[in-house]
């Protein structure tokens, strides 16, 4: 029998954030997508998305890029089209990390931070950092396909205190 269920399908995720004040380097924020495959679910991505980049065969997008925060509502926003990755895929994990240009900075340190995770116009998370407000990038969502193919998902906000490069290499590993 069928699951009347269609599961998770194509998500948005939108992250916004205030502009530095002036005279102080710019806060700049990225949303990053990694996709794991079922042979290695929580081993090195596969690939990753992030500024100025989609995945290879265009399910994950990233559609709107800031460097700086300005402009009204959400700064970034991502689309992942889960329906249209390829079986291999088992697993995305998508967290958000703040370049360290012109010294460390925390969630903690940037005005008015957001994340949504929309499905449609059904929002399946949002979050503040608040609760990771000391650290330097954060995961925010987990997808993962089922035995069936139906991609389930998990609101995971996990604080990292890493540069981008570091916490891409981290961000998939088993959460508690």
């Amino acid at each position: 029998m069928s699951s009347l269920n269609k599961g998770i399908e194509k998500v948005e995720v939108t992250l916004r954030w205030d502009p530095s004040p002036s005279g102080v380097p710019d806060n700049d924020l990225d949303i990053v997508a990694a996709t794991y495959s079922a042979d290695d679910p929580y081993g090195e991505p596969t690939y990753l998305v992030h500024f100025d980049k989609r995945s290879p065969d265009g399910t994950i997008t990233l559609n709107r890029d800031s460097r700086t925060g300005q402009g009204f509502g959400f700064d970034e926003v991502m689309t992942l089209e889960l329906d249209r990755l390829a079986r291999t895929y088992t697993r995305v994990v998508v967290g958000v990390v703040i370049q360290q240009r012109g010294g460390e900075k925390t969630f903690g340190d940037v005005v008015n931070t957001g994340v949504r995770i929309l499905e449609g116009h059904t929002e399946l998370a949002e979050n503040d950092f608040a609760s990771v407000s000391g650290s330097t990038a954060a995961t925010v969502a987990e997808f993962v396909r089922d035995d069936s193919g139906e991609w389930g998902f998990r609101s995971v906000i996990r604080g990292f205190d890493a540069d981008p490069a570091a916490f891409t290499g981290m961000m998939g590993g088993k959460f508690s």
